[in-house]
């Protein structure tokens, strides 16, 4: 038997390691343990380590300190010195670190940058959801809800970081307080969604999304597009569908406990109501996106309910096209990432050219919102991105690309109405007319909050729910919808099985 291999020890790991008595790897500026944990680590910012013994304390729990509005948000720790703050931010092994000055004063600017400018970016349009990201997000997050504490943290550092890209310490403090977010937000839905934790769930997944659509505004444009002897290299933002659809999971899962919460409900209610039209598709805006559609199912060698699933997709996301066009003076493009069906992210994920299509003329949608932090530059930059996954000469598919083509490369504030299509003056229909032709907000979300409850109890309950909104679908002349919510794991979500036709088949 060999003799065992001798190794060297070193006394060089940083504090944490050492702390919890584990090898440190010594790599600068940040060891790996601190790294994958997303802490601190003395080795980036020296001056930790003095300070370091005094904060391995555990995280007080929640039910150990009040956590009412009125609270600061930095409960009282017995076994900290009271020199010693809590910090908002909170690793994900559950430990309670001592931050140094300059971390405090970067928790204490991204707070307040939350409140004073961040909060309003993400009310648009709609000043009535203005108060609940500046005051109440906040306050709840205090409460005990960590993970949300952190996630506002993380969307203030990246606002901050759009400013200025290169500054190291807002990028580190993006990604550190992201990381801490997920990994806290997963923990908790492991654990089931509560009464008292469905509203911070659900704010949550709304900055988680937030924070994936606005990361796109720091890709950058070099290498992406390719040459004519290199291939693209460009690559579809399919993680904004995701989260999004991962905050329509959250609410239909847990209705029951947000159906009268003041603050869930001004945030939906401020959304758009979508009226959706699956009458004849040439006559749109958008129906040339479904030409040879019927051949194209009939020639892809799919079972009959995969094909069916298929032009479910692809209408829904047209007809959501169609409406977000007629009604440019409002947030209705960031309706589509949430609406849209799981199978049509299949079809974008294997790059139907169809699929592709149809996202490159949402793009050309969302260039409404090119004013705004978050979405500047990307509306552009997709589309361009996009296009060049196509071949210039096919004589198909191309031509069905110039309207996003032209609407990318146009450079004016407000796009003219020989442009867009239609008169870009068109007013949106008030609350009063929204109810009038989609029916009750609240009533449609409970719809499918039953058949998220009746997909757990089995197939028969499915199709009881499934016949039940066949009535009310066919009982109107347009198809309504509320907030877009689904069922996770199928193709159900307001408009996408909205018609009579689409309620033929439950999708999987």
């Amino acid at each position: 038997m060999p003799p065992r291999r001798s190794h060297k020890k070193s006394r060089a790991g940083c504090k944490r390691c050492k702390s919890r008595k584990i090898k440190c790897d010594e790599n600068h500026p940040r060891c790996g343990n601190c790294t994958k944990h997303g802490v601190p680590c003395d080795f980036e910012y020296p001056e930790l380590a003095s300070s370091f013994a005094a904060a391995e304390t555990p995280r007080v729990p929640p039910s150990e300190y009040a956590g009412s509005p009125a609270s600061s948000g930095f409960p009282p720790t017995p076994a900290m010195a009271p020199r010693t703050p809590m910090p908002l931010y909170r690793s994900p092994n559950h430990t309670t670190i001592t931050t140094t000055s300059t971390d405090r004063m970067m928790e204490l600017r991204l707070l307040h940058h939350w409140t004073t400018i961040t909060c309003k970016t993400l009310a648009i349009r709609d000043p009535s959801s203005e108060y609940i990201w500046a005051e109440k997000v906040p306050n709840l997050a205090f409460s005990g809800a960590h993970f949300l504490a952190d996630a506002v943290l993380a969307v203030s550092a990246l606002h901050l970081r759009s400013a200025t890209p290169h500054d190291q310490q807002l990028v580190r403090a993006s990604h550190s307080y992201m990381a801490a977010t997920l990994s806290e937000y997963a923990a908790s839905l492991s654990k089931g969604i509560t009464k008292s934790n469905a509203e911070a769930l659900f704010l949550t997944a709304a900055l988680i999304a937030f924070q994936s659509t606005a990361s796109r505004v720091f890709v950058r444009d070099e290498g992406v597009i390719g040459s004519k002897d290199e291939p693209s290299r460009y690559q579809i933002p399919l993680s904004w569908f995701h989260s999004f659809q991962g905050v329509k999971a959250v609410v239909a899962s847990s209705w029951q406990f947000l159906r009268d919460s003041g603050i869930v409900l001004t945030i939906i209610e401020a959304q758009p109501a979508l009226n959706l039209h699956f009458g004849e598709h040439t006559s749109t805006h958008f129906g040339h996106l479904l030409e040879g559609l019927d051949k194209e199912i009939l020639e892809s060698g799919e079972s009959p309910e995969d094909q069916a699933l298929t032009a479910q997709a692809y209408q829904h996301a047209v007809a959501v096209m169609n409406w977000v066009h007629r009604i440019p003076k409002t947030a209705a493009p960031l309706v589509f990432l949430a609406t849209v069906s799981k199978r049509f992210i299949d079809l974008l994920e294997a790059k139907r050219p169809r699929a592709l299509a149809i996202l490159a003329n949402y793009f050309g949608l969302l260039k409404l919102l090119d004013r705004l932090w978050w979405l500047k530059g990307v509306s552009r930059r997709e589309i361009i991105g996009i296009i060049s996954l196509f071949d210039p000469d096919d004589e198909f598919w191309w031509p069905k690309l110039q309207w996003p083509l032209r609407i990318a490369v146009y450079d004016g504030d407000v796009i003219p109405t020989e442009l867009w299509g239609l008169s870009m003056d068109t007013a949106a229909p008030s609350k009063e007319e929204e109810r009038a032709q989609s029916g009750s907000f609240v009533s449609h979300i409970d719809l499918l909050s039953e058949m998220f409850d009746a997909l757990q109890n089995g197939s028969g309950a499915v199709m009881d729910m499934v016949a039940h909104s066949n009535d009310v679908a066919r009982k109107r002349t347009e198809s309504p919808a509320g907030f877009p919510i689904a069922s996770p794991g199928t193709e159900s979500s307001p408009g996408a099985d909205a018609s009579p036709s689409m309620h033929q088949q439950q999708p999987t």
